[in-house]
């Protein structure tokens, strides 16, 4: 149990720390002629030239203006040819460099709706080490077929197709993908296959989702792919196709994988509730790079390793990224500021399955013996507002965003915190096109627990600091105990004498009675410094 849970807390603080260090990124504050935009549809339809390394096409984007301009601006990183901008199918002066699309209108454009066709081609910047760095991947699968692949959470869509970069702001209406690669490849998408022309020596694919999306999950991947599905019954009764695109060489692993994938389907909606996209399908497709969370579409190349959990198999990694459709696609942080509600609750979401599967205890040595020694804790999870994906981005998220979680529910019990993380994540005041910051997250908290949680979640994610806990010695068999820096009362498990039981600190003194030196918080529900006076 002990080897299981070391290699679940490794999989998450080793491969699943994605962190782009690299030169560009996406989010932070939002430019005055974006602020006013809202994105409602992206339609994007690219040729691959796999031969070239290179794309071209046309994207549309479909906004609302919340008043009038005269400017408009788009990200797209300037590694491409622009030929033509339309605005509304009227041609528009346009200036494109630092990875920027400016339009000069040559009149206003009132509020309301608007279209703009953006006609590009080039090639698109390329993954040096992906997922960790975002870009293109153009390499061959052991037969030697092509397989093209994207990667994009640090640097968003802006890597291939122009638009608004940033969380905050997802296209509500969805996104049609028109891609088309040569003939014997297949292009595996997010949302629903609507159809499939071929034409010659090429393909085109035509995905659409009908949920709105985040940007770094509008991507797509081409290979040589067998398509392995199933159906899924939902929680709540919904039949879904379950779909795996796993390279042709592998198709022989498809079913016992999608078994491993369904008990974690499963799992998860027990804790979380109903799969979110349960109109279009359940997805994940073969990729190269380890893995990375797209919508309906999950990246999966953990190459099918692995390890037992309830003596059963279990992939830590797929289990993760598949999270991430409920915390990062369904709830949203709109500033990459809060991305711990995407990492350190997706986090939580796998100590959960070992705790349904391996009992309280290993859940709890989940924590104690692993993710508690993965949190460096030199930096706060959140940094402020407004902040860009690589400027927020840390490795605590995960860890110490987890072990955030963990306390929580000691702090609020079992039986109020759990229902109340499904509930959270099936409110319709946090998902879909609402967006949230840690603001909300604590707010919606502390009314469910009925007490203000606001210095507990100050306290852990905005500072360093550790929960002091000081002890001192009055007499041989008598300790004043309390909280120095906290101003709210908490439980803590003390032990004496060898019997356990669980007192509510404060600031002021509380005096226990015992032969040896009391322990505090033996299972470690809190990061805490303890002084012994």
């Amino acid at each position: 149990m002990q080897k299981t849970i070391a290699v679940l807390v490794l999989l998450v603080l080793s491969s699943l720390s994605y962190a782009q260090k690299q030169t560009f990124t996406s989010g932070g504050k939002l430019k005055p002629e974006q602020a006013i935009m809202d994105i409602r549809h992206y339609t994007i339809a690219l040729n691959v030239n796999v031969p070239k390394k290179s794309i071209d096409g046309y994207t549309t984007v479909d906004v609302i203006m919340a008043q009038p301009t005269k400017s408009l601006i788009f990200d797209l990183l300037d590694s491409f040819k622009i030929s033509k901008v339309l605005v509304n199918n009227r041609p528009q002066r346009f200036n494109y460099s630092q990875n920027l699309i400016t339009i000069n209108l040559d009149k206003e454009l009132p509020a309301g709706k608007a279209s703009v066709k953006v006609i590009y081609g080039g090639k698109p910047h390329v993954a040096r080490r992906p997922p960790w760095d975002d870009g293109f991947i153009w390499t061959k699968d052991d037969s030697g077929h092509p397989w093209v692949e994207i990667t994009a959470e640090g640097t968003g869509g802006k890597i291939y197709f122009p638009c608004k970069d940033h969380p905050s702001d997802e296209p509500n209406e969805g996104v049609d993908m028109l891609i088309t690669v040569p003939a014997d490849l297949v292009v595996a998408g997010p949302g629903l296959l609507i159809n499939t022309k071929k034409q010659g020596t090429t393909a085109t694919y035509h995905w659409k989702t009908n949920y709105g999306i985040n940007n770094y999950s509008i991507v797509f991947n081409a290979g040589n792919y067998a398509v392995v599905s199933r159906s899924y019954h939902t929680v709540d009764g919904n039949t879904v196709p379950m779909q795996f695109y796993v390279l042709k060489d592998d198709v022989d692993k498809a079913q016992h994988h999608l078994d491993v994938f369904e008990k974690t389907v499963h799992e998860q909606e027990k804790y979380f509730g109903e799969y979110p996209w349960a109109k279009e399908k359940i997805g994940i497709v073969q990729t190269s790079h380890l893995g990375m969370e797209h919508q309906t579409m999950n990246a999966y190349g953990n190459k099918f390793k692995y390890t037992k959990v309830g003596g059963e198999d279990y992939d830590g990694l797929m289990h993760h990224e598949f999270g991430h459709e409920w915390w990062g696609n369904k709830v949203t942080a709109k500033d990459w500021a809060d991305y711990w509600i995407h990492e350190g609750i997706g986090t939580y979401g796998d100590a959960l399955y070992i705790r349904e599967f391996e009992g309280q205890q290993a859940y709890i040595n989940y924590f104690k013996r692993g993710a508690f020694g993965g949190i460096k804790n030199d930096k706060p999870v959140v940094l402020g507002k407004d902040i860009d994906e690589e400027a927020a981005y840390n490795s605590d998220i995960y860890p110490k965003g987890a072990f955030f979680m963990h306390t929580l529910c000691y702090v609020m019990g079992d039986d109020v915190f759990l229902p109340a993380l499904r509930k959270f994540v099936t409110d319709k005041r946090y998902t879909y096109d609402n967006l949230v910051v840690t603001d909300d997250v604590e707010q919606y908290f502390s009314q469910t627990a009925g007490k203000d949680l606001k210095p507990l979640f100050h306290l852990f994610l905005y500072t360093t600091d550790k929960l002091e806990m000081h002890i001192k010695q009055m007499t041989n068999d008598r300790y004043a105990i309390q909280l120095t820096n906290i101003a709210m009362p908490l439980p803590v498990d003390i032990t004496t004498d060898g019997t356990t039981k669980r007192v509510t600190l404060s600031n002021v003194p509380v005096i226990i009675s015992s032969k040896t030196m009391p322990v505090l918080d033996k299972d470690t529900y809190y990061l805490k410094k303890v002084v012994i006076d």
